[in-house]
């Protein structure tokens, strides 16, 4: 009996200290991740999806990250031929002034120079020259007053929520000389929650792909070979080959101000999945923002999605919904007709949480009446949408705001039936209702 008793235990704790090795348990991961940041956010960027944000609603200081409007704006204008990569820029007394500056971010200007769009760019992307910023700004929309208000425009036509921009550079307008745009103050900044400076990433990466050919630059020279030859390393300091160095990196922009703190918009890829991380205000274990900070927190938040996430097949098409296979079809040659999702669902999702998202048939009531459809029925009619809900745990949803929905439809299609066959079958569960009734009262009877 003695030595049934120290078996039982020894097994007891064995169970107890291997259990989790056997049984792994749902480890909220995104719950004990740690990001040193005022705000910070995790997204896959093709689809939108939120891996993991704190704060990232509150409106903050953007500081050069702003360039990343700069940036759109100036391809746009370029796809539209409104401007031209060889265009000159003749540079003028305030952009002369702001690349004497040696306490901002510049390449140094000449006082009668002119450049052209594409090298201010690369010193704009890679540099975050903030002259040559205002100087794309002045060439595309005359001043850089009229190209904030193109992109405050933008913002809005993009859904950036609480966003503001009072200047085309990110730094404090009480930097600019006194020459802050019009209809701006002294003490004004440029203000954006980090979700939507994430949403500003992925548009900028949907649209023109081509600007990480040259945020990844590590570093060029500006006006090389001349006597203005100016070195420039990227601020991002994770591209490979630099100091942080990370795996995948690539872009994107960099921020830092007495205001803002220290910021980055971060995009790194590896295989096929790309990840967008923002963090804003970043500081170090002792609580004093740093120019490390901000790539330790993105370190973090990289290491968390590329560790935790892969794209997964969550539902496969033509997936039917346990006692709804079908919708009644109403005066059709078949009563019913089923319905199944079109295409397959798939989503970035850690592994572990993959069982707890559970599938939800949304009908459209605009198309289904009463869960009845009206012949005549034509297949691949979208009756309603498929939505994925999450049994436990936080679900942060999309950069859109939408969920992952898709389309559930007919897999068949049902004619209207002839006037005769409806007459029949009406006639045919008239007689079946009489029958019924008359069963019914004589059974009543005994």
């Amino acid at each position: 009996m003695k030595n049934f008793f120290n078996k039982g235990l020894l097994i007891a704790l064995l169970l107890a200290f291997t259990a989790p090795a056997i049984f792994p348990q749902q480890a909220q991961a995104e719950e004990s991740l740690t990001i040193m940041a005022e705000a910070a956010i995790l997204v896959d960027a093709e689809s939108g999806k939120i891996l993991y944000e704190k704060n990232a609603e509150t409106p903050l200081g953007v500081a050069s990250m702003t360039k990343m409007m700069t940036e759109y704006l100036l391809f746009e204008a370029i796809e539209e031929g409104k401007i031209t990569w060889e265009q000159e820029y003749q540079v003028t007394d305030y952009t002369y002034r702001i690349s004497q500056d040696m306490r901002l971010s510049n390449v140094p200007f000449r006082e009668d120079g002119s450049y052209t769009i594409k090298e201010m760019y690369e010193a704009m992307a890679i540099f975050s020259a903030n002259a040559a910023t205002i100087g794309i700004a002045e060439t595309i929309a005359g001043t850089e007053s009229e190209f904030v208000r193109l992109m405050n425009e933008k913002a809005k036509e993009m859904g950036l929520e609480e966003t503001t921009f009072v200047n085309s550079t990110g730094l404090s307008n009480s930097s600019l000389m006194g020459r802050h745009p019009e209809g701006t103050k002294e003490t004004d900044e440029n203000i954006m929650p980090a979700r939507s400076v994430a949403k500003l990433t992925k548009i900028l990466l949907d649209d023109y792909p081509e600007v990480l050919e040259t945020t990844k630059i590590p570093v060029k020279l500006f006006r090389e070979g001349t006597a203005d030859e100016t070195r420039m390393e990227n601020w991002n300091s994770m591209l490979p080959g630099l100091i942080y160095e990370y795996e995948g990196m690539d872009g994107l922009k960099t921020g830092s101000t007495d205001f803002a703190g220290y910021s980055f918009a971060g995009t790194a890829k590896r295989d096929d999945t790309r990840f967008i991380a923002v963090v804003m205000g970043a500081v170090d274990n002792k609580g004093a923002g740093s120019y490390k900070a901000r790539f330790d927190a993105t370190r973090a938040l990289f290491d968390y999605g590329f560790g935790q996430f892969t794209t997964e097949e969550i539902i496969p098409a033509g997936y039917q919904f346990e006692g709804q296979e079908t919708l009644t079809v109403e005066n059709g040659v078949e009563k019913e007709v089923a319905i199944a999702v079109k295409e397959p669902v798939t989503m970035m999702i850690r592994t572990a949480d993959k069982e707890l998202h559970q599938p939800e048939l949304l009908l459209d009531d605009s198309v289904v009446q009463d869960g009845k459809l009206e012949a005549d029925v034509e297949k691949d009619l979208v009756v309603g949408t498929l939505e994925l809900k999450k049994a436990e745990g936080v679900e942060y949803g999309y950069l859109s705001g939408s969920s992952n929905k898709v389309k559930v439809a007919t897999t068949e299609s049902v004619e209207r039936a002839s006037w005769a066959a409806l007459s029949m079958r009406n006639a045919g569960e008239f007689l079946s209702s009489l029958w019924n009734d008359a069963g019914t009262f004589v059974k009543e009877l005994f």
